[in-house]
C-alpha cells in the first residue's frame, strides 16, 4: 500500500492531468521552452552514416546541457524530455538531482518546441548527443527518456546506423513506442505534430516498428505503468510502450512487477516515482536490461525518488504540470501528421 501523503499527492497530479487534456483542445502561439543550464559547446552536428543533418550545427550543439564528471568510469546518461517539456521541467528537481549527487555523468538535451513539432526534426538533436557525448567521452551513451524521450532515440538508432555503437542502453519511462489512442480525440480539433505523430498506427510509428524494434548490441528497459492515462493502453498483453521484436536485449517491466498495484500515472512516472527510478538505476548498474527481482521491494513505500527534495516537491510540481498545461493549451495546431522524411519511405 501507498503511504497516505504519497496517495494524495497522485490524486493532486492526476486531476492536474485530466485540466491538461481539456486544455489541448486550444490553441494559441506558443510559448518560449524554459532555459536549463549553460549550453555545452562541444560536439553537434558531427559526421556519420544514416542521412545528413537539416539543423544547423550551432542549434544542434546549444541545446546539450551536461554535468561532467572529470574522470568517472560511468558513461554518460543522456535524458531526453517527453513531449510539452524541457530537460529543465522534466529532470531539473528529480533525475539530474540524484545523478548529480551519486556523481553520474549526465547530458540533457533540449528539443525544439518543448517537443511538440516534427518528430524527425527533434530526432536529429538527439543524434548529435550522441555523437557528441561519445565524441568528448570515448564510451556508449545511455539514454534515459520519458514518454516521447524514451521513444525518439529510436529513430535516431534506426535512421543513423552509427549510432548503435555509439549506444549501449535505451531505458524508457512509459515511453510511446507504439503510441496512444489518446491521440485520437485530441487531433480531432487539430493538435501538434508530436502529437499526430503518437497516434497508434501513424505512418510515423509503422516506420519505426517496421523491421525489427530492437538493435543487437544495445540493452533496452521499457518501464511503464499498467494504469498510465496518457500512453493507452499500457495494460497486458499488449502494452503501448513494449518493445517485443529484433535482436536487442530488452525487458518490459510493469510497475506492477516491483509493487502490485502501485499507483503511478504518466507524468508521476516520468518525474518523481520512485519504483520507475529504482529500476531505471537498475539498468544503469548492470550490463543487462533492468531486473524487477533486483530492486529492494522498500522502494514500493517511499513516496519519492531520491533526486526530489520534499519541501521545494509542492512548487516543482506544480512547475511541472503548468508547463505541460500551458504548452499543451497554446502550441499551434495542425491538421494533418508531417510527411515522412524521404530517408524513411526509401525515396
Amino acid at each position: 500500500m501507498l503511504p497516505m501523503a504519497g496517495r494524495s499527492l497522485r490524486r493532486v497530479l492526476l486531476g492536474a492531468v485530466t485540466l491538461i487534456t481539456l486544455l489541448a483542445t486550444t490553441a494559441v502561439p506558443a510559448v518560449a521552452a524554459p532555459t536549463g543550464l549553460p549550453a555545452w559547446g562541444g560536439g553537434g552536428g558531427a559526421a556519420g552514416s544514416g542521412p545528413a543533418l537539416q539543423v544547423p550545427a550551432a542549434d544542434l550543439a546549444r541545446s546539450l546541457t551536461c554535468h561532467d564528471v572529470p574522470g568517472s568510469p560511468l558513461p554518460t546518461i543522456l535524458l531526453i524530455p517527453g513531449t510539452t517539456l524541457t530537460p529543465q521541467a522534466n529532470f531539473s528537481w528529480n533525475y539530474e538531482r540524484a545523478f548529480t549527487a551519486h556523481n553520474r555523468p549526465w547530458c540533457a538535451v533540449t528539443l525544439p518546441n518543448n517537443a511538440m513539432s516534427d518528430i524527425q526534426v527533434s530526432a536529429e538533436y538527439v543524434v548529435a548527443a550522441i555523437r557528441g557525448i561519445t565524441g568528448r567521452s570515448g564510451k556508449p551513451v545511455s539514454i534515459v527518456g520519458f514518454s516521447q524521450g524514451g521513444m525518439i532515440g529510436r529513430w535516431a538508432l534506426k535512421w543513423w546506423p552509427d549510432t548503435r555503437h555509439e549506444v549501449g542502453k535505451v531505458i524508457g519511462l512509459d515511453p510511446s513506442n507504439h503510441g496512444t489512442l489518446d491521440a485520437y480525440p485530441v487531433c480531432v480539433p487539430g493538435c501538434a505534430p508530436s502529437l499526430w505523430q503518437q497516434q497508434t498506427g501513424s505512418k510515423f510509428l509503422a516506420a519505426l516498428n517496421a523491421g525489427g524494434e530492437t538493435f543487437a548490441g544495445i540493452a533496452y528497459t521499457s518501464i511503464f505503468t499498467p494504469i498510465d492515462e496518457v500512453v493507452v493502453p499500457n495494460l497486458p498483453p499488449a502494452p503501448s510502450s513494449a518493445l517485443n521484436t529484433g535482436a536487442g536485449a530488452r525487458r518490459n517491466i510493469s510497475t506492477f512487477d516491483v509493487c502490485l498495484g502501485h499507483v503511478a500515472e504518466h507524468l508521476t512516472m516520468g518525474s518523481f516515482d520512485a519504483v520507475g527510478y529504482a529500476l531505471v538505476i537498475d539498468a544503469l548498474d548492470h550490463h543487462d536490461p533492468a531486473d524487477p527481482a533486483r530492486v529492494d521491494r522498500a522502494v514500493c513505500l517511499q513516496p519519492f525518488n531520491e533526486g526530489v527534495n520534499p519541501v521545494t516537491f509542492p512548487v516543482d510540481l506544480a512547475q511541472y504540470t503548468a508547463t505541460v498545461a500551458t504548452v499543451l493549451a497554446t502550441y499551434p495546431h495542425v491538421f494533418a501528421e508531417p510527411p515522412l522524411a524521404p530517408y524513411a519511405t526509401g525515396t
